[in-house]
């Protein structure tokens, strides 16, 4: 359960940092976040969802299930991601560029100590950027609201498993 939690609580992060326009389905384009959870790995959001069902499969005691797992949805992920990055490149340019020569894409670097006082200057002049898509300190009703389908099916899953457990 605690590879599961630490799924959502990563997914809840990301959401509550980049707003609503991580649920859009439009063409538009906010503005580059690199801050926050987008500060440390590139896409937050899929490393949770990748989290929440690999801590589902343990959970339910299918450990063989878990590295099917991960290939699978690191495969779907990874034709995502190259599509979104695309994308992104083409409209952002060299601030994409930069971004991504900084942040991993998927696991997380160890930074040395100047890299990390580099990153939190280059956050600190984002903050402006990301306070067009969220203000710090926003409620987090919002967030909850968006997600509450993952959050559901959290708990559904869940209860389902302590039944099938009990018979």
């Amino acid at each position: 359960m605690v590879i599961t939690l630490a799924g959502e609580a990563l997914r809840l992060w990301g959401v509550h940092h980049i707003g609503a326009i991580s649920r859009t389905r439009a063409d538009r384009l906010g503005p580059l976040v690199s801050s926050g959870p987008f500060g440390i790995v590139r896409n937050p959001l899929y490393v949770g969802n990748i989290a929440i069902w690999i801590g589902f499969a343990l959970t339910a005691r299918l450990v063989w299930l878990a590295p099917v797992i991960l290939i699978l949805l690191g495969l779907e992920y990874h034709a995502i991601v190259r599509w979104e990055e695309q994308l992104l490149e083409s409209r952002l340019g060299e601030a994409y560029r930069e971004y991504t020569s900084r942040v991993p894409r998927w696991i997380p670097r160890l930074f040395n100590r100047g890299e990390r006082r580099a990153r939190r200057e280059k956050n600190v002049q984002d903050v402006s950027a990301v306070s067009a898509v969220r203000t710090v300190g926003d409620s987090w009703r919002p967030t909850l609201f968006s997600e509450r389908g993952t959050l559901l099916a959290l708990a559904a899953g869940y209860l389902l498993l302590s039944l099938k457990a009990r018979f």
